[in-house]
């Protein structure tokens, strides 16, 4: 016999969960209470706002591949995990958020912080329910579980009222839902065999979740056959090595000009496992709704999503796995050439100008890239800022990179944090904003609380920089709301123990950098550098003073 906390608990480790992340709280203190009787095997991440525990549940799901799972209580809670939420469903993420709820007997008297959570989440959630019996409790998660990894993956919503997780009941446990992959058909492939070779300037785009180094390499392995570019999907970078030959870049508005000649040129686009949203279709000008001036063959694993915005010529369902297995087989015919080599996609960053002022972030940048080891992390949210990552670090396997395609602030940090405690002996580096850090920042406690080594390296110049380049872009010299006045950065971290330093000058980041890497790794705690640089500067390559005049 089990009450129901430790019934949901004994379904989790079953699934092989081993972690979870959790602020506590009263509506479900039979589950904390059953965590704490599988320790051993269930780690608990206590974070400090719900918030930044629902996006280190979304980082785990993308480093995983498996549903990160997240414990909120009710009402503030819930409402606060909201925006982790919102970035696995636009991410398409596998993610369980279990949210404490009143009791059955109390349910819409709106009482002490009741929500209707079917009602709240609905938009953001792939399926929100609530377990009112505790023997359903294996049921529930099985389809919880089930809804999360299939199709496109995303988050599930699980209020618990109070009362049922105090039950005693003696149910079995649910089997883990295994369910098939979608393949294409053999004349699928014929077809996109056609389309290959008929192309003048074929492009393969990647994208979307739940990736395996295995179908990775078979991916690469066929855009070398067919000497494809290959581009990834914005915020991406990991899926294709980003100093293979064959390497465009990220697509998105912002990309280096060079990189997105190859990208809007192209006859032909292969997008495989990734939505065709917003950014990835710069602003649907790029590949237009409904119908794309391009051939589009579109491969993803819900049909739903094929032909939603933009028709293709060819749709395959079929999960990243699916296609994998069949284009192990798929060879050019016997004498055809490809007309464009892949190599000529020139994926190398273009050559920054030197930035006016004491401190060039693209030289700190460099540095960073030059220095990483081969098993390390980088981590951005949200801004301007993230540009000095994606231009000047070579990404080069899964993991390598965590970011948030939805464009949440504050999500740098505890992705950072879900990073190292997957795998505590890699490098893990947190590119964050002084907006997007501040987001989050309490977070640091939670990195010192568990000894995780993360370096974070905040780009401080007093403003929500993405924002002002905006309103200097609609109203040049009329801002508002964007200034910041900012704390000092290197206290925060010294004041948990951790490493903090104010960094000026070009000159002094690379001894800096260098020393919080080696204090991080050796004390397991965290470091900080507080990079302090001219507001005007607001890109890698322009400052705001010279958008003013064009704008």
């Amino acid at each position: 016999m089990m009450n129901g906390g430790e019934l949901l608990v004994a379904q989790l480790q079953a699934y092989g969960v081993r972690r979870v992340f959790m602020v506590p709280g009263e509506s479900f203190l039979p589950c904390i209470d059953a965590l704490y009787g599988r320790r051993d095997v269930i780690e608990s991440v206590v974070c400090r706002q719900e918030g930044g525990a629902a996006y280190m549940a979304e980082a785990h799901g993308k480093l995983t591949g498996e549903p990160g799972i997240c414990f909120v209580s009710r009402g503030p809670g819930a409402t606060n995990a909201a925006i982790g939420v919102h970035t696995a469903r636009e991410d398409s993420t596998p993610m369980i958020l279990f949210i404490g709820q009143v009791g059955t007997d109390t349910v819409d008297r709106q009482c002490f912080q009741e929500v209707d959570y079917r009602a709240m989440y609905a938009p953001l959630a792939k399926w929100v329910a609530q377990i009112e019996r505790a023997d359903r409790i294996p049921e529930y998660i099985a389809r919880a579980w089930a809804i999360a990894t299939s199709g496109r993956p995303g988050p599930v919503v699980l209020a618990l009222p109070d009362d049922m997780l105090a039950q005693t009941v003696d149910a079995p446990l649910a089997p883990l839902p295994r369910a098939s992959q979608g393949s294409p058909a053999s004349n699928d492939m014929v077809r996109l065999r056609e389309l290959i070779e008929s192309a003048e300037r074929p492009l393969l785009l990647l994208g979307g979740a739940r990736w395996s180094d295995s179908e990775r390499d078979t991916i690469r392995e066929f855009a070398e056959r067919f000497d494809l570019p290959v581009a990834t999907a914005w915020r991406r970078l990991e899926l294709f090595d980003n100093d293979h030959p064959n390497f465009v870049g990220q697509v998105s508005a912002s990309m280096p000009a060079h990189q997105k000649d190859v990208v809007t040129q192209s006859d032909l686009v292969i997008a495989l496992g990734t939505r065709l949203c917003e950014p990835t279709t710069i602003n649907y000008q790029w590949l237009a709704s409904p119908v794309p001036k391009q051939t589009l063959v579109h491969i993803y694993p819900d049909a739903n999503e094929i032909g939603r915005l933009c028709v293709p010529a060819l749709g395959i369902v079929a999960s990243v796995s699916g296609f994998a297995d069949a284009v192990q087989t798929l060879h050019p015919t016997a004498g055809w050439q490809p007309r464009r080599r892949g190599s000529q996609a020139m994926q190398a960053a273009a050559e920054m100008p030197p930035m006016p002022g004491p401190l060039d972030l693209n030289i700190a940048a460099r540095h960073v890239a030059s220095t990483l080891p081969a098993n390390a992390c980088v981590t951005v949210g949200a801004g301007n800022y993230a540009l000095y990552a994606h231009r000047h670090i070579a990404f080069k396997g899964l993991g390598s990179q965590l970011a948030p395609a939805v464009g949440a602030m504050g999500y740098g940090l505890p992705a950072a944090i879900a990073a190292k405690l997957n795998k505590r002996d890699a490098a893990v580096i947190c590119f964050a904003g002084d907006g997007c850090f501040q987001m989050t920042m309490q977070e640091v406690g939670t990195a010192a609380q568990y000894r995780l080594g993360i370096v974070i390296l905040v780009f401080n110049n007093g403003l929500f920089g993405t924002i002002r380049l905006h309103q200097e872009r609609a109203y040049p010299g009329r801002p508002l709301g964007t200034d910041l006045v900012n704390p000092d950065f290197a206290v925060l971290a010294q004041s948990y123990g951790g490493f903090g330093r104010v960094i000026t000058r070009t000159e002094d980041f690379a001894a800096a950098y260098d020393a919080a890497l080696a204090f991080a790794q050796r004390e397991n705690m965290p470091a900080i550098l507080d990079l302090r640089y001219d507001a005007d500067l607001i890109l890698p390559d322009r400052t705001l003073t010279q958008i003013r005049k064009t704008s």
